[in-house]
């Protein structure tokens, strides 16, 4: 089964926990603060392997959790790093978040890897809080929670040229001639269903790879028929071939291309502007040479090849005239900077952190990332720690913003599920 479309929900690995501990050692009074640090939790990684050809072992996996980091230790041992999650994805797979809708990666080579999914960092053991002030700190934290996210995972299939236009134009015929590829060959419409790829030798040491791409029809881009089934395949290829059917038997041949490049364009830009080319087809029959000299009457500017993939007239000029086209068309990047996460930069500037959203005349709630994070790491074991995430909370201006919206002694603030008493200046 041709699977080219999974979402799949990913979770890496929690970190490990940091330890609370004393060195307890004979002859040695007071020996300190020992307790090492939680260990990062295991990240989830793509891996491109080109002797996949769907996504169908991503149907079933759903959902993909990542190990979990070891617990510090007493004596300052730091646990083990959860051990990496590592799936096989086939070559030509461009993952993106399914909430932001930005790409996370585009896999084009064999082997090639990507992070998708980050383990949490390690919570501190309470030595890492050691300081002149505080000799014997009983504070450590827990780990963070390992990145979480649903991923949308297309396969895009890695083709040189390919073959686009109406059902039964002919190109799973056109394939079939010019390459080793077999694909179901029928007189009605989509035929095809799946991609077909094959290599098309053009002389010694000369090849390149042709795709026979599902049919489109009026409305694809906007996802009728097979829509961007057949749309998001061609968005790799280098040059967009557009066949049509100069029988004249089943449409316009003018109105068929201008249909087709309409598609390309409501999809994309970047798809619409590829070097391209018109194979007319199916010139064995007996009005075709009078409907391609209506078209090119209309498209004088194009450049147009005659083929019959019955006769196989013209198909050794057709073999020649797209290696040329091929090898003179330099391969574009795919996406746009600004698509990309690794692009995309998260800043704060000059904002706070968060936000304060009164509930009613006594109740604050508080929200932000990085607020969130500092609390879920936060072991709330002793006054110790309480005092510690105050402080924190203080140095962010929580308190000053609180106290100007008009907090009282006593009045309930939260944070995620935890309530917390507001006083003045600190929050217990």
């Amino acid at each position: 089964m041709f699977i080219d479309e999974v979402l799949l929900k990913v979770e890496a690995g929690k970190g490990g926990d940091g330890c609370s501990s004393f060195r307890h050692e004979k002859f040695i009074e007071m020996g300190g603060p020992d307790g090492g640090n939680g260990g990062k939790g295991g990240d989830i990684i793509f891996v491109a392997d080109e002797g996949l050809k769907t996504l169908i072992d991503l149907r079933y996996m759903k959902h993909v959790k990542g190990n979990k980091g070891e617990n510090g230790k007493g004596a300052n041992k730091t646990g083990a790093m959860g051990e990496d999650v590592y799936v096989k994805v086939p070559v030509g797979t461009t993952v993106k978040d399914e909430g932001t809708g930005l790409i996370v990666c585009d896999l084009t080579k064999d082997k090639e890897e990507a992070v998708v999914a980050r383990g949490g960092k390690g919570g501190k053991g309470n030595a890492a809080f050691k300081s002149n002030k505080t000799k014997a700190p009983t504070t450590s934290e827990y780990g963070e929670k390992g990145e979480e996210r649903v991923l949308k995972c297309e396969l895009k299939l890695l083709a040189d040229i390919g073959l686009v236009g109406f059902p039964s134009v002919g190109k799973s015929s056109l394939i079939s001639v010019m390459s080793s590829a077999k694909p179901k060959i029928a007189d009605y419409p989509f035929t095809t269903l799946t991609p077909n790829l094959g290599v098309v030798k053009v002389g010694e040491g000369k090849s390149f790879v042709l795709a026979d791409l599902p049919g489109i029809i009026e409305g694809a881009s906007e996802g009728i028929g097979l829509g961007d089934k057949f749309l998001k395949h061609a968005s790799r290829c280098r040059v967009v071939a557009i066949v049509l059917d100069m029988s004249g038997m089943q449409r316009d041949v003018n109105l068929e291309y201008e249909i087709v490049k309409r598609e390309l364009k409501n999809y994309s830009e970047k798809l619409y502007s590829k070097k391209s080319i018109v194979i007319a087809n199916k010139m064995d029959y007996e009005n075709a040479k009078e409907n391609l000299d209506k078209f090119k009457k209309e498209h004088k500017d194009l450049e147009v090849i005659e083929v019959s993939a019955v006769t196989l007239e013209g198909i050794d000029n057709l073999k020649y005239k797209l290696y040329d086209l091929f090898v003179n068309t330099s391969e574009e990047e795919m996406y746009d900077k600004e698509e990309t996460e690794s692009y995309v930069l998260y800043e704060f500037k000059n904002e706070k952190p968060y936000e304060i959203i009164r509930e009613n005349d006594h109740t604050f709630i508080i929200k932000g990332e990085k607020l969130e994070k500092l609390l879920s790491k936060t072991k709330f074991n002793g006054e110790e720690a309480e005092l510690r995430f105050a402080r924190k909370l203080k140095n962010l201006g929580v308190d000053e913003e609180l106290s100007k919206m008009g907090a009282k002694e006593g009045d309930t603030v939260k944070i995620l599920d935890y309530e917390f008493e507001y006083e003045e200046r600190l929050i217990y």
